[in-house]
Order: C-alpha cells, then structure tokens, then sequence
C-alpha cells in the first residue's frame, strides 16, 4: 500500500548553501587585531550548492552525479537536515534515513549494540523496538560476536554495515545513500542492494550519491549531474551518466 499517494516525498526549490572562508587566520587575538588594522584578514564566500532544484516521489530514486566537490554529498546533507541552506526550501516527508556520513555520531567506546539502539533511536524508533531489534541487526549486518566489542574495534567496512542494517530495518519512506553499497565484501554489497530494491517496491523513494555508474543504470529512475554546485543536466539515468563521462574526458 502507498504511504504518500500523489505526494512528493522530497521538494527542493532553488536550495542555494554559501559559507565564509578565513584566509590569514591569526594565531591570537593580538594578531587579529593587527591583521583587521592592515586589512589582511581575508573572508571569501564559497558556494557549495547555487539553485537546486528538483523534486522526487514515492518509487523513485535518483542518482546524483558529479566529480569530487561538485556538492553532491552537501547537498545529501541539506536533505538530511545536518546543514541549513542559506537560500531557498527543502520540504521531506514521512521517516528519513540518511546513510550518509557512516558511524557519525557513535560513540568509540560503546559496543556495537548499544550503538546500534542509539542510531535507532535517533532515526525516531523507540529503544524498547530497537531491544528486540538488535539480534537479527546484528544478524544482518553479519557482525555477530563483534556486535558486543567497542565499535573503536571496528573497521569502516564494519561501521559502515552496522549502519546500513540499522537505518534500513525498518523500510524508511526516503532513503539517502552517499557511497554506502561500497563497503563489504561482494556479498553483503548484494545483499545491501537487494534491501534497497526491497523498500523502493514498498513505495519510498532513494537519493543514491555514487561513482558507479552501472550502479546508477541499473537502480536509477532519474539523475542530475552538479557540477560546482548546480545541476547541469537532468532526466534519463542513460544520458546523464553520458554528459558525466562526456565531462570527465575533458
């Protein structure tokens, strides 16, 4: 059953994200003093994001393409809530999952089950779901015995499948992945993909953030492409990923 018949999931309009960049910083107060009387303390505007805008419902995904800070990830983090946008509105509805920075927020010394039940309770489950949760969590995420260790144990490919077990346990109505399918061995990536194939026939919606573009062909009903923080082409996942190529050769 469609949880948001004929809504949209996701609303960007013109979502624009500028921040300050200090150059000559000084090392005390004195020297800041000194450099505003000289005028050598130098503040420059960088533009992250420049009037984005799109839109995204139930039983899509869309793949954001781009080379290495074009903002692709910044703008997963406006979506997300972990950035306020300077200019412009960003509307989402119904339960978020941000896969986006893995093992942000958790603690080194808690164990990978405490961790998990506070992950869980910051995506809005209640800690008495994530209890009875948390075996077959840790089942998933094939991190057995581990799952009781220090997550300061844990390698990236650990932290990163923990994550992704607990924020897809249960089906979000918008999933945002930024390079999550690449952890693992080949094996979890399968089973990784075959749950996010899962929750988009349940009618979320996904933004995929990825360098693999067979990924991008083979998951994606749309794309943009962000080239220094604003889209430079939008629509069929085939001819996007054709002007991103197109880019990189030249």
């Amino acid at each position: 059953m469609k949880r948001h018949a004929n809504r949209f999931l996701i609303e960007v309009d013109n979502l624009s994200l500028s921040y300050r960049i200090a150059h000559n910083q000084a090392k005390s107060l004195r020297e800041t003093l000194i450099n505003f009387a000289k005028r050598e303390s130098i503040l420059t505007h960088h533009t992250a994001l420049d009037g984005v805008s799109f839109s995204l419902s139930e039983g899509e995904t869309l793949a954001v393409l781009g080379r290495n800070g074009a903002g692709k990830s910044t703008l997963l983090k406006c979506l997300a809530r972990v950035l306020p946008p300077t200019k412009g509105r960003v509307v989402t509805r119904g339960v978020v999952a941000p896969l986006i920075e893995l093992g942000a927020g958790f603690h080194p010394d808690l164990t990978g089950r405490e961790n998990a039940i506070l992950y869980g309770t910051i995506l809005g489950r209640s800690s008495r779901v994530m209890q009875t949760r948390i075996d077959d969590i840790a089942a998933w995420s094939g991190l057995g015995k581990f799952i009781d260790l220090p997550i300061r144990t844990y390698s990236s490919g650990m932290l990163g499948r923990l994550s992704f077990a607990v924020a897809t346990d249960e089906a979000p109505d918008i999933l945002m992945v930024d390079e999550v399918l690449s952890v693992g061995d080949a094996e979890f990536q399968g089973r990784s993909k075959a749950r996010m194939e899962t929750i988009m026939r349940e009618s979320a919606c996904m933004v995929l953030v990825t360098h693999n573009l067979a990924l991008v062909r083979e998951l994606a009903t749309r794309a943009i492409l962000i080239d220094n923080g604003k889209i430079t082409a939008s629509g069929n996942p085939d001819n996007v990923v054709k002007k991103y190529e197109s880019s990189l050769e030249s």
